[in-house]
């Protein structure tokens, strides 16, 4: 079996980086490509606890949806999304 490991080192805070992983208008933004989308739940913002997305997007040629929620939250070490 095939492994690749990728190390990528971030110039910036545990905490700058967590918000980040958890905040829609980024993600927004760093998937302009595949258009995605909040269609319902939280729609932008920092996503808290409790909170659910779910997205429109077009990956491979296909309009799909995908619905998460943040089932366990501990800023900023842990995230846990269902």
């Amino acid at each position: 079996m095939t492994r690749i490991d990728k190390i990528t080192v971030i110039n910036s805070s545990i905490e700058r980086c967590f918000d980040l992983a958890r905040d829609i208008d980024f993600h927004k933004l760093s998937a302009q490509k595949t258009k995605e989308t909040a269609i319902a739940g939280k729609m932008e913002g920092l996503c808290e606890l409790g909170d659910s997305v779910t997205w429109k997007a077009n990956h491979f040629w296909l309009r799909q949806h995908l619905s998460v929620k943040i089932t366990k939250f501990e800023r900023p070490f842990f995230l846990k999304i269902k």
